[in-house]
Parts: structure tokens; sequence; C-alpha cells
């Protein structure tokens, strides 16, 4: 802080606020002694971007320094009433009367882009954002404002995540990236068929990374059709072998596990493979496969748990049905099977399964992709169709029944009708579950320290900064009540949330090597293909040049070409959501600049 003569205020005008000399209030120690006015520095014009992050590290350091700080106006009574409670409790804080610093205001702006908070008074304890005056005695009340006031000290790390998918890893790469001390805890319970995975959450292991593969297995099998009307001659007979391919996508994804894993380590994450449960405020109990607990301390926690696929509740399909938990990893073939579901996820393992040339059949209770455009629902619908899907309308499983086991076996469904009385029942080899999936929040411990959760969705209510009701619990990803889901949106939130709570430096010209998925199985080579903007700084980061050497280059150039035409920046690039997984989505991840030196080899999808 720099210290400057007091000014006059002068002439008064109407509905302005006392401008009061700050001082003492009642114990609590003030930044701005009698006499005094202060303002926190930064350099260059006022409304330059780099004066803007210069005021941001600024407060974030006030904030990393200070056991509490309050942000507050002086004629304020809510601002009042927070440094009574502080007082009353023998606590000293550090106090910035915003309305007695020469940038006052600007202090404001910036407070609200971190803590999407507009008012006053705004409380960080122990660095964590405990919010306004009501927030704070409801802190008080419930006995967390205390456990807040412990020293930082107390705590073994800065972060601890629980769940180590998308979100989870991407918060805490950028956390230590920031200097902070972080575990992230990741277990995964088998499923009723006993299956489970390595670190990277849904997505790399049973969502879109292998979902994408059979995609293309599939799309393949088309190609060879093709091809004949090309001029490509062949006589031998070709047919699909599930085991496989199979086998090359986990090979793929169990690269992919050690390369997020190798990463952590790089970035010194402490990675624990134990299931959390909250057991009090600011502690977790660790259970790893063993049965073994250890207890581990922090300052603030990320909940990034994830969902997992929902059962139908009726005979038999816990017993004898599989979810994509188990497709994409299953053993055998699946032979002639029924896919319960209407969702996306249903479709396209619907789609890919006769891709492969199995007796596909969809059984809808209501409509098709709910949540989308219906004309063109209906239209997929349609198309699947034509190409070999079944698709029964209507009817709902009542009973799944094994027949004969095997691999696969033979399982009778009995389904009826969700309109009337009608019942059919039909004999598949496998019976796949996608009927929605429910979130992993209801074993964590969150009723232990009061984080509260949708009862009915098990979602978790957040505001716009990630923050959930107990001011220290962070949350990101699929669990999230009305808030976006599936990976890029994780990836980006984690990164942002990581930024919030810790601060980030601004960098300019940025590049990185990727390795498209199409080419992962198929073993071609990795760290080829190139990705390169560059960026004007003096100009809010406009993006001036624009370089992508892989697969279908002038696709994704045509596209970006149009956005720089409008005036794309690196900020707008970073805000942007990637749709994953594809090359172009590396654009909006891009975090290492060519002056740094640092590594750009791919580790990772």
């Amino acid at each position: 802080l720099e210290r400057s003569p007091p000014q006059s205020p002068g002439p008064g005008k109407a509905g302005d606020a006392p401008n009061r000399r700050s001082g003492h209030v009642q114990g609590a120690r003030v930044l701005s002694p009698p006499g005094r006015r202060a303002r926190l520095s930064s350099p260059g014009p006022s409304r330059s971007s780099e004066a803007r992050e210069e005021l941001r590290r600024r407060l974030l350091g006030l904030i990393e320094r200070s056991r509490v700080v309050i942000f507050s106006k002086s004629y304020c009574p809510h601002s009042t009433r927070v440094k009574e409670l502080f007082s009353s409790l023998g606590v000293e804080c550090n106090v910035l009367e915003l309305d007695q610093v020469d940038d006052g205001a600007r202090v404001q702006e910036v407070l609200s882009e971190i803590t999407n908070q507009k008012t006053v008074p705004n409380i960080f304890v122990n660095k964590v954002h405990v919010g306004g005056c009501d927030q704070t005695f409801q802190a008080y009340q419930s006995g967390l404002l205390q456990k807040l006031l412990q020293e930082d000290s107390a705590y073994d790390y800065d972060l601890i995540i629980i769940g180590g998918g998308s979100g989870g890893l991407s918060c805490a790469k950028e956390a230590a990236i920031l200097g902070k001390k972080v575990m992230v805890l990741d277990f995964v319970v088998p499923s009723p068929q006993g299956t489970s995975w390595g670190l990277g959450g849904t997505c790399v292991n049973v969502g879109c990374i292998p979902k994408k593969l059979m995609h293309q297995a599939a799309l393949l099998g088309q190609a060879l059709c093709d091809s004949r009307k090309f001029g490509w001659e062949y006589n031998q007979q070709v047919r699909h072998n599930w085991e496989t391919m199979t086998k090359a996508i986990q090979n793929h994804i169990s690269s992919l596990n050690w390369g997020y894993r190798l990463s952590l380590r790089e970035k010194a994450v402490a990675y624990v493979n134990s299931y959390g449960e909250f057991v009090e405020h600011h502690k977790i109990k660790a259970t790893n496969k063993k049965g073994q607990e250890t207890y581990y301390t922090a300052a603030q926690f990320v909940i990034a748990t994830g969902e997992r696929p929902r059962y139908l509740g009726i005979q038999g399909d816990k017993e004898y049905c599989i979810t994509s938990d188990d497709l994409f990893s299953l053993p055998y073939c699946p032979g002639k099977t029924l896919v319960v579901g209407a969702s996306y996820v249903a479709l396209e393992c619907a789609g890919f399964l006769a891709g492969f040339g199995l007796d596909v059949t969809v059984m809808v209770r209501s409509i098709l992709l709910r949540g989308f455009d219906q004309e063109m629902a209906e239209k997929v619908g349609s198309y699947m169709e034509q190409h070999g899907v079944k698709f029964l309308r209507k009817f709902i499983p009542v009973m799944v029944q094994q027949l004969e086991k095997g691999s696969p076996g033979k399982l009778k469904v009995l389904a009826k009708s969700s309109e009337g009385t009608e019942t059919i029942e039909e004999v598949y080899n496998t019976v796949l579950l996608a009927i929605g999936r429910d979130s992993c929040t209801r074993k964590i411990g969150l009723e232990k320290i009061g984080v509260k959760i949708n009862e009915k969705s098990g979602k978790i209510p957040v505001n716009d900064v990630e923050q959930t009701n107990v001011p220290y619990v962070y949350a990101v990803g699929d669990i999230l009540e009305d808030k976006p889901e599936l990976t890029p949106v994780a990836i980006q939130s984690g990164k942002l949330l990581a930024r919030r709570l810790f601060g980030a430096s601004l960098e300019k010209i940025y590049h990185t090597l990727f390795w498209p998925l199409e080419w992962t199985v198929a073993g071609r080579e990795n760290n080829t293909c190139y990705a390169k903007i560059i960026c004007n700084k003096f100009d809010h980061d406009r993006v001036i040049g624009f370089h992508i050497l892989g697969p279908n280059a002038g696709e994704v150039t045509q596209g970006f070409a149009a956005a720089m035409k409008c005036g794309l920046t690196k900020q707008l690039l970073d805000d942007t959501i990637g749709i994953h997984p594809t090359c172009g989505e590396v654009f909006t991840t891009l975090e290492i600049t060519k002056s740094s030196g640092l590594d750009i080899t791919q580790k990772g999808c």
C-alpha cells in the first residue's frame, strides 16, 4: 500500500456519502490510519489491461497475506456490523475502506471479477471468500467462521480435489502452476459388473475417447464398402474383430492414464488412489482399496466427482445389464443388443454397434434426444433406421431374466407399453442401459460439513464462481446444478476456478503439438501436428496469426478465419468451450508461450 496526503472532498453533492477518515474500529486494525488515505498503486494508464492485472495481483497478494480482509465502506451499516463481529471475537482485521481510497471504484470492479460479488462488505478469512454480511453471520452461527479463523499452517494442503476427471485434473494442475500445495483423490467404485478404470475420469476411460474410437472403427467399415466405388478391389470377406479393437482402445486409454499421473507428478501434485469423504470441516478421510484409512486437511476443497450411469430399479438390471461403464472394455462381442434409452449416449452406442454389423434395437420410453431440437432428433432416428437400427417406441423394460450364461449369454427382456397395458418379450445377448446418469455426491460426507445438494438429483447448487454454500468448498463438472455439462466445460471451469482462487498472470503468443485421436489407435506419429497463434499484446492480445498443421486443416482454419475478421482475441479463445474430441479444440486450451521454452509435446487427449 502506498500512502498519500489527505485531499479535500470538495463541495458536497446530493446523495454523496460522508467522506470519513478511517481509524480503529473497536480493536480491528485498519489499513488507512487517521489523516491519511490509501490506494493500491498500479503503473501506467488506469484503464490499461496491464494496470488492471497489476491491481488484481496486489489485491490477491493482500488477501494471501492477511488472516482477515474486509473490503468495506465507512458509511455502510452492514460493514460496521461485520467489523464489530470480528472485534468481539478479538480478531485483528485488515480493513480497506473503498470510499476513502483513491482507486476504490476500480478496486471494487476487480473484486467483483474475482468474487462475483458487487457489494460491500466483502470478506476473506484465511484466503477463503466468505461473502457479505449475511453469509459471515451465517458462518459464525454455524461454527464455520471459527474454523476458518484457524491458521493456514494447520492444514496439510492448500487445496484438495476429490475426483480425478477432466475438471479435477484441470483445476489441480492450474493451482499447482500457481504455486499451491495440491492433492487429488481419485477412486473408481467398480460397476455392478466389476468394471473400474484409471485416472482421468469418464471422458477418457468410459466416455468421449473410447466412444469416438469405436465410432471411428465403424466408419472404417463403411469406408471399406464405399472404397469399391473409388476403384479399390478386394475379394476376401471383411469382418470386424471386437477383441482386437477393444484391446487397442484400452491400450491407448492406459497410456492416457499414465500420462495424467506423470503430468501430476511433474507439477508436484500429490495423487492418492483412495475414496475421499468429509468427516468434519476442512478434514477428509481417504480409504484405499484395502480399506486402509488416512486423514488429510486443507484450506479449500473442490468436489469433482462426476456422475455414473443410472439403473432401472427392476429385477435383473444390475445382475445382467451393462452400461457405458462396461461396454468399452467388454472382453467379448455383445452380439444381439438391446439399448434402453433415447439419450445421445444411447444413440451413439447403438450407432457404432450397428456399424459393426450387430443386430441392434433401441427401446424408447417417449421421445428421442429430450432437450434437443425435435425435428433434428427425428431425422437422426430416421437415418439410424435406414441403416439397420430398430426402434421399439413407447415401451419400458420391467424385468430382465438370464436364460443362458456365456460371453455373451442370452437374456429375456419383458417390457410394457408406457401408454397402455400391452407387454412384449424378446431375447437378446446383451442389454445396454443408457437412461441417464446420477451425481456422485451422496456418499462423500457433504452433510457432515453442511454442503447443500439437490435431494432429487444429487447435484450441487453453486454461485457464479462455483462456490457452494460452504465458503471453502467449490465444485466443478457435471455435478453442478443448472450448469452446462461435459468435458470441455469441466476443463475450462477447473482451470478458471484455480485462477480465481489463487491468481494468474497473463501470457502472450502460444503454441503446442498435438495428436489427433483418429491417429492414436492406428499408431500414427505423435507430436507431428502443430498449432500456433500470434497475438498483438498491445491490442488486447488480438489474434493476428493462426497456424495449424494436421488433419482437416482447411476446415479448421476456415471457421477461425471468420472469428479473426470479427476481432478474435486470446481471451475469447480461452473463454470458448471446445468441441471434444476434435483437432480444433486445441486452440481453446493453449497455455504455453513460445518464449517460455517449455515442453509442448502432447501427453493426453
